[in-house]
């Protein structure tokens, strides 16, 4: 497969390198950045992976979805077949795009809630936002956050936690926390779909009724449109957008718009199930409808965004992202667990750039990693000299402006996973166990899982993805030995590298040789 397939799209313009003479030239050329990423939205969800110019990139089957908005940005945009999610849970991914350091420098191991002191967003750490505020941004942050260790900070009760639930999962973030963005309108974690809250600027709870893809996006819009002074219209803008939907719960019309719920309802399970890994008997499959019906209303509310950005003439000097935090494995792999597993369905996320006259419609196999996505877009922004020293991932922006010599690609992807640690007699959780590291390679995916005490390997998922896609052989170690010792050693490497703990612990060193 070529790394790049040029799409020839015409009208979309040519290739030019972003440049000025002068700081003034510089300023009024920034170019505004939108992120929307929806959470549990997996990369198969996109109907234009059946239309030519894409489905020849991959060796999967597209979910048959309704997804008319996406499939015309991606004739716009570079499109990305192996896009990864490194630790494909919701509060770990958001911890590493702020940052791009990955789960053990982020402070974010774990999914954020209030046993889990240790997991929260570093205060210290200088994020995307800092970085762009810094450089005259006016920032904006719309939707989920959960990257914060829930505490009793209520604006409206001061002492209490915003939520009854135990562990409380929801929360507040205050003003000293937002790491530069100045305009708020965001919830820690909160899954009814149709009755959002957020918190805006000042602290101010608004409680919603309409599905929140769809609220969300009306909002964006009033913040581009400056109709409530939201913003300062002599800046550029850097917004990201985190949509909830399609993550779970997806079971009823309480989950979805029904206009959307319509189109699958009538289709069998066995054909909206098209990865042959998917089982349509086990109990879960009745959601699928709901979930396909969650990412059409997602589109949607991204048709209406980008729509916005055409009427008010800012879509020339916007770079607009589409992607999400990690994937929704849904019936495949015998497994209820729609994430955290380094199943092609969990790691795999949408990874869509548009930049127009900028960069040139493609689609590429480049293995990007989450710590990647901070200093790339910093890096098309032209602020590429300020990612942040601690900054693990990797600029991307020359490759995706059509630089590709000039830029070495990464041979391989990490995988993490996770869990929790020692409990105090409280309850509260001390720490996290490092319970599994993968490598994922163009060609194959290898996941080694640990026992907690002795550190030896409990179980191991080895994969030839481009002989067996849907990862249906778990290969034997000692059938492959040549390839098992060589993947070990890749993943070895890179652990190495980022001084994961697995490597500061010594676990598995033997075979890993670090």
């Amino acid at each position: 497969m070529n790394n790049r397939i040029n799409l020839l799209l015409a009208g979309l313009g040519v290739l030019t390198i972003p440049g000025c003479n002068t700081a003034q030239e510089k300023e009024e050329h920034s170019p505004n950045i939108l992120y929307i990423f929806p959470d549990q939205f997996r990369n198969h969800a996109m109907g234009f992976w059946e239309e030519d110019g894409f489905k020849e990139q991959v060796r999967f089957q597209a979910d048959p979805v309704h997804t008319p908005h996406l499939n015309t940005f991606a004739r716009e945009s570079m499109v990305l077949t192996s896009a990864m999610s490194n630790c494909p849970l919701s509060s770990p991914h958001r911890g590493i795009l702020l940052t791009g350091m990955y789960p053990h420098r982020s402070g974010v191991p774990l999914n954020c809630n209030s046993t889990r002191p240790f997991s929260s967003l570093r205060e210290d750490a200088e994020c995307i936002s800092d970085v762009f505020s810094k450089a005259g941004y006016d920032c904006g942050y719309f939707g989920k956050l959960h990257v914060d260790f829930p505490t009793p900070n209520d604006p409206e009760s001061p002492g209490q936690y915003v939520e009854e639930r135990r562990p409380a999962w929801d929360a507040y973030t205050p003003e000293s926390r937002r790491h530069g963005f100045n305009y708020w309108y965001s919830y820690g974690t909160f899954d009814e779909h149709k009755t959002p809250h957020y918190w805006d600027t000042d602290g101010r709870r608004h409680e919603i009724k309409e599905w929140s893809p769809l609220h969300e996006a009306k909002e964006v819009i009033s913040y581009l449109k400056n109709e409530r002074g939201e913003r300062d219209s002599k800046k550029p803008f850097f917004v990201m957008v985190s949509m909830n939907p399609p993550h779970s719960p997806y079971q009823s019309l309480d989950d979805c718009m029904e206009e959307d719920y319509n189109l699958y309802k009538d289709i069998p399970l066995n054909q909206l199930l098209v990865r042959p890994n998917a089982d349509a008997t086990m109990e879960k499959a009745k959601c699928t409808p709901y979930y396909f019906a969650s990412v059409t209303g997602v589109d949607r509310a991204f048709g209406m965004i980008l729509n916005s950005l055409k009427e008010l003439g800012l879509d020339k000097n916007t770079i607009v992202v589409f992607t999400s935090d990690h994937g929704e494995t849904m019936c495949s792999q015998a497994t209820d667990d729609p994430k955290n597993s380094p199943y092609a369905e969990s790691m795999n996320v949408p990874f869509l750039v548009r930049y127009p006259g900028k960069m040139p419609p493609a689609v590429d196999d480049l293995l990007l990693s989450s710590p990647d996505i901070m200093p790339t877009l910093l890096g098309l922004a032209g602020l590429g000299d300020k990612i942040p020293t601690e900054v693990q991932g990797e600029n991307y922006a020359p490759l995706f402006l059509g630089e590709k010599n000039s830029v070495k690609r990464p041979a391989s992807a990490l995988y993490f996973q996770n869990l929790d640690g020692e409990k105090e007699s409280n309850g509260l959780v001390q720490n996290y166990f490092p319970s599994a590291r993968g490598i994922k390679t163009a060609r194959h995916t290898l996941a080694l899982y640990i026992d907690r005490n002795t550190h030896q390997i409990t179980r191991t998922l080895l994969f030839d993805d481009e002989k067996d896609p849907y990862q249906l052989t778990n290969l034997l170690p000692a059938d492959h030995p040549e390839l098992f010792t060589s993947l070990c050693q890749e993943m070895g490497r890179e652990l190495k590298k980022i001084e994961d703990p697995w490597y500061e612990q010594g676990i598995l060193k033997d075979l890993l040789n670090y």
